[in-house]
């Protein structure tokens, strides 16, 4: 299963649970995202041609990171382009996101693992901007 997080008709996020399963090759991003997103299985014995990757010129105007969490959950929270809170939600170990717009903030709830991937080089201070988000009051028991 997977979820496409919107607002105002653009994805803000996409998060495919580690419960997904589909046969040969899913993307889960459009076409005119500057990077792609895909779920891939295979039976053995599959042969995946071995190939190069041509030169192409892509321009990037947003940075677009994924996020694979190895282990432990962590809470994603949204906001809009304006820094207006949207919602929060809760992935775990084996779900993967991509963040494609808007803002995002998080919160550990259990000891994680997690590889990041996005476009670089990595601009320092230009490349985003930080705003105080969402505090969330803790649950009494």
């Amino acid at each position: 299963m997977y979820e496409i997080i919107e607002h105002n008709n653009k994805i803000l996020a996409i998060i495919i649970s580690d419960e997904y399963y589909k046969e040969g090759i899913q993307f889960f991003t459009p076409d005119d995202f500057s990077q792609q997103l895909a779920y891939m299985h295979h039976k053995k014995g599959k042969i995946i041609q071995p190939h190069v990757h041509n030169p192409v010129i892509r321009e990037v105007t947003y940075t677009l990171e994924v996020l694979f969490i190895k282990r432990g959950r962590l809470r994603v929270d949204f906001y809009d382009d304006h820094q207006k809170y949207l919602k929060s939600t809760e992935i775990k170990s084996g779900d993967a996101i991509l963040l494609a717009r808007g803002g995002h903030g998080f919160e550990v709830l259990e000891d994680i693992e997690m590889f990041e991937v996005k476009q670089g080089p990595y601009a320092g201070d230009a490349d985003k901007t930080r705003f105080e988000g969402i505090v969330f009051e803790a649950v009494q028991i």
